[in-house]
């Protein structure tokens, strides 16, 4: 059991009012009324069958995602908590978070999900600008998102955290840097400050915007991530700001190859074994098909050949240095397995390598694609 990695959980709602056309996350616009109390029956299930996996771990970190969570009544959300502390046993400083709109009725709902026991809230902002959160079809405006942000400051949360994004369809380096001027004004403890990217099955896919080019992006995040550091944030993974002592511990768990059971539709898990194997679970996409009953869409073992790219995929996203000893305890391998793509990445300058560490370097960093190809399985 002590080789076993930190354990988290991850439930999914999948509902929104509307679908953003940047949107590639399982999510279904709401046809009607959320089937509130329905829906946490199944997600109870669902983590009913999925408890033998979990070997009776305790649980450090929840994370409540959608789809838009802040859909779900306050009754509705108790219910799962309570739910979900009657069958794991919960860490007693569990960081437990949920996404949440920024919109009147979900952010009034705010008190109700704390009394349930949710200590982190992450607010989806996106921009500040009007207009742009139009085109990224969002449903707030900014009034509405800086309200949620200050109730959110004055319930005395754990943290909360608000999403933004970058590099939107038309956007200046000087809107750019606004936005990210109003998100520090707020105060949140935590920051993802992301790039939009065009994903596939999406509505930009098949009508692309234009967006700022290369050049663009690079002095929006080059001087963005200055203002950031001069207001107190470390960027600790490619995307995440935070200040000192209020990173997200659920992320970090994912990053460093760390477990967590994935209940609720679309939701993956990620189960180390007693005898070290790895399995990965995939829930049922569509709530029609979960909410019958059937929950697991594939389960399958991770091979030996494949851990090495998981493991690195996820670690070298963080900019912390990278524990040695971590490979061998939550891969089941031995270093000698990856030592040759270690010492190709170290040649070309992507990694430092200590008795103790792997740490990823500037140039690594953007060549990130490329030192991960390092670890691929052949096939």
């Amino acid at each position: 059991m002590g080789n076993l990695p930190p354990l988290s959980l991850y439930i999914h709602i999948p509902w929104c009012v509307q679908k953003c056309p940047y949107c590639d996350f399982n999510s279904h616009a709401l046809k009607g009324e959320v089937p509130h109390e329905e829906y946490v029956r199944h997600l109870l299930a669902d983590l009913d069958a999925d408890l033998p996996l979990a070997s009776g771990r305790e649980v450090g970190t929840i994370f409540i995602g959608g789809g838009t969570p802040s859909l779900l009544s306050g009754a509705a959300m108790q219910m799962l908590l309570d739910g979900v502390r009657a069958r794991l046993p919960l860490s007693p400083t569990a960081e437990i978070t949920m996404e949440a709109n920024p919109g009147t009725v979900e952010a009034d709902r705010f008190s109700d999900y704390q009394r349930a026991g949710i200590n982190r809230i992450s607010i989806g902002v996106q921009s500040f600008s009007q207009q742009k959160l139009e085109r990224l079809g969002r449903i707030h405006g900014p009034e509405e998102a800086k309200r949620a942000a200050r109730l959110a400051a004055a319930l005395g949360l754990r943290s909360f955290n608000l999403d933004l994004m970058h590099g939107l369809p038309d956007q200046s380096l000087t809107e750019a840097l606004d936005d990210l001027r109003q998100a520090i004004e707020l105060n949140p403890p935590h920051l993802s400050w992301y790039q939009l990217t065009i994903e596939p099955n999406t509505l930009y896919a098949s009508r692309p915007p234009v967006l700022p080019d290369d050049d663009a992006l690079w002095d929006i995040f080059e001087q963005g991530h200055q203002i950031l550091t001069a207001a107190g944030y470390e960027q600790y993974e490619t995307s995440a700001y935070a200040k000192p002592g209020y990173r997200c511990e659920h992320n970090l768990n994912y990053w460093r190859f760390g477990d967590y059971l994935g209940i609720g539709c679309g939701a993956h898990g990620k189960l180390t074994q007693a005898d070290g194997t790895i399995i990965r679970t995939s829930k049922t996409k569509h709530p029609r098909g979960f909410m019958t009953g059937n929950y697991l869409d594939r389960r399958h073992q991770v091979n030996d050949k494949e851990k090495p790219f998981e493991f690195f995929m996820n670690r070298f996203r963080l900019l912390e240095a990278a524990p040695r000893e971590e490979f061998g305890r939550y891969t089941g391998l031995d270093e000698s397995a990856i030592r040759q793509q270690i010492d190709k990445a170290l040649a070309e300058g992507y990694l430092t390598e200590t008795a103790e560490s792997w740490q990823v370097t500037e140039k690594g960093k953007l060549f990130l694609n490329s030192l991960l190809e390092l670890f691929l399985a052949d096939e």
